[in-house]
């Protein structure tokens, strides 16, 4: 039997991209998910992906995280339902371009608020609930928050401060038992890195990946959903029992080469 078929994952931004893939692995391994998303077409989707996958109870959850009840109802029906919290994936973002000269000061809000406030509130709340059971903790925050970015400066400010909630949490925390860690994916075709907003219309994406690929040094391809999914279930699983305050680079050593301003 899987270590998480007893066990209850709440995951945010679970209707596509990071999120997506991350339930249905948890899925596969029998888990019971509680999955939050905004979005209600694709969540109810991937809740029936995750209910042929093999989860053992799913819970959908709708919900717009900028609205501080709709995290505080997330939370209490997931408790209702399950009556217990043993993973919270604090996945859910949002990216939109943005220079120091032209960032809007509504989207540098709108940023912080999905990307730093919304995690922060959603542990603040889990804390209870994951002391009861040992649980963990885990962002997805970016190598964008550790590379100088000028198109998209607050986006990797925010996941910046999420880096350092991480390791801040995970020492507060550690006494009760709680590990904290998170990942730091590189580029990955996703609505939020390359969906409608997040580059320009008249930036042809495949270029883009195809560009970022040759700033990886392992070099030839992009990674995969997929790839964050299996790092996620590792730092949530016994093998990294030892493992909290680390940000793990799904980056195919991307972090290695350096900040990169522009295409050449």
């Amino acid at each position: 039997m899987s270590e998480f078929a007893s066990k209850v994952i709440l995951i945010t931004g679970a209707a596509s991209g990071f999120g997506q893939a991350t339930a249905n692995a948890f899925a596969k391994k029998g888990a019971s998910l509680s999955l939050v998303d905004k979005d209600e077409e694709n969540l109810n989707k991937v809740t029936e992906q995750c209910k042929k996958a093999g989860a053992s109870k799913v819970l959908a959850v709708v919900a717009d995280l900028r609205v501080e009840d709709n995290i505080v109802r997330a939370m209490n029906e997931t408790i209702e339902t399950f009556d217990r919290l043993d993973v919270l994936v604090n996945n859910a973002g949002v990216c939109k371009l943005g220079s120091v000269e032209n960032t809007p000061m509504e989207s540098f809000d709108f940023t912080f608020h999905v990307n730093v406030k919304a995690h922060f509130h959603f542990t603040q709340l889990a804390v209870p609930h994951l002391e009861k059971t040992k649980g963990i903790v885990i962002n997805v925050t970016s190598v964008g928050g550790e590379m100088p970015t000028p198109a998209a400066i607050f986006y990797g400010m925010s996941k910046a401060a999420l880096t350092y909630f991480t390791k801040s949490a995970a020492l507060g925390l550690a006494e009760k038992g709680i590990r904290v860690n998170a990942v730091a994916p590189t580029s990955c075709k996703t609505n939020i890195q390359y969906g409608p907003g997040a580059i320009p219309p008249d930036v042809d994406v495949e270029q883009v990946m195809e560009f970022q690929a040759k700033q990886q040094p392992l070099g030839g391809v992009n990674i995969e959903t997929q790839d964050v999914a299996d790092a996620i279930l590792f730092l949530a699983s016994n093998s990294a029992r030892t493992i909290t305050g680390t940000c793990l680079a799904v980056d195919r050593g991307r972090l290695l080469a350096g900040s990169i301003t522009k295409m050449a």
